[in-house]
C-alpha cells in the first residue's frame, strides 16, 4: 500500500495520436497507480509542459480543440516526471517531440520513453542517443511499465540534489562567512602601535681634573711641580 501511495504521486504524460493506443496506455498507468494526463500531439504536449510551439499556417494547419485528459484549466501548472509518447505522429513526430524536451533547460531532466508498432532498429538507435529514456514497442504491456519507476527515481533524486545545492549556493550569496576571529591576545598585539626601541645611553665622559690635566701637558706628576738642586741654594 505505502508503495502503491509513491507511485500515485507520479504524473506521466502519454501522448498518442490512435484513441485506442491512448486508451490503452492510460489504463495500464492507472493500473501502475501513475496520476496520467493524455494529449494527442506533441505541440499540446509542449504546451501542457509550458513550452509553446508554434502551430503554422492557420489556413493550412488550423487550431483544433486540445484533447486533453483529465480536464484542468491549470493543467500547466501540474508536475510531469515522465512522458511516454508515440514515434509516428502527423506534424511533430515522437523523436522531435524528444528533441524539444531535452534543448529545454527547464524540461530535459524529465525522463522521455518512446513507443512504436514498428521495430526499426537505426529509429530505435537515434532516440535512444537522443536522450530516450526507453522504447517501447506496442503494443505495451504492464511489465513495460514496471521498468518506468527506476527513470522516475533517478530524476526525482537528482532534481533534489540541484535544488539543495541551488539553496546553498543563495545562502552563501545573502549570508556570507564571517571572517575567522583571532585569539584575543593576537587581536591586541595587532591593535598596540610598534614601541621603539630603547636607543643605548651614550656614558658621560667625565673631563679630567685641572691638575692631571695640567700634569699631563707638562709631562710632569704633581709632585714635581718644583725644580730642586743638591746642595745649591739658588738667590733670587
Amino acid at each position: 500500500m505505502g508503495m502503491a501511495a509513491a507511485e500515485s504521486q507520479f504524473h506521466v504524460l502519454a501522448v498518442d495520436d490512435s484513441v485506442i493506443d491512448r486508451k490503452l496506455i492510460e489504463r495500464l498507468l492507472k493500473t501502475s497507480s501513475y496520476q496520467v494526463t493524455t494529449v494527442d500531439s506533441g505541440s499540446k504536449a509542449l504546451q501542457f509542459l509550458g513550452l509553446h510551439e508554434e502551430e503554422g499556417d492557420p489556413q493550412t494547419n488550423p487550431p483544433q480543440t486540445p484533447c486533453v485528459s483529465p480536464t484542468n484549466s491549470h493543467h500547466q501548472e501540474v508536475e510531469v516526471n515522465l512522458v511516454i509518447t508515440d514515434y509516428c505522429m502527423p506534424g511533430m513526430t515522437g523523436y522531435d517531440l524528444l528533441k524539444k524536451i531535452k534543448e529545454s533547460s527547464s524540461l530535459r531532466n524529465i525522463p522521455v520513453v518512446i513507443m512504436s508498432s514498428e521495430n526499426v532498429p537505426s529509429r530505435i538507435s537515434r532516440c535512444l542517443e537522443e536522450g530516450a529514456e526507453e522504447f517501447f514497442l506496442k503494443p505495451v504491456r504492464l511489465s513495460d511499465l514496471n521498468r518506468l519507476k527506476p527513470h522516475i527515481m533517478k530524476t526525482k533524486i537528482k532534481g533534489q540534489q540541484n535544488l539543495e545545492k541551488l539553496e546553498e549556493e543563495s545562502e552563501e550569496t545573502q549570508f556570507p562567512s564571517p571572517p575567522t576571529l583571532l585569539p584575543l591576545q593576537e587581536q591586541q598585539q595587532l591593535q598596540q602601535p610598534p614601541q621603539s626601541q630603547p636607543q643605548p645611553q651614550q656614558q658621560e665622559q667625565q673631563p679630567p681634573s685641572n691638575n692631571k690635566r695640567k700634569a699631563m701637558e707638562e709631562g710632569l706628576s704633581p709632585d714635581r711641580t718644583r725644580p730642586r738642586y743638591n746642595g745649591i741654594a739658588t738667590l733670587v
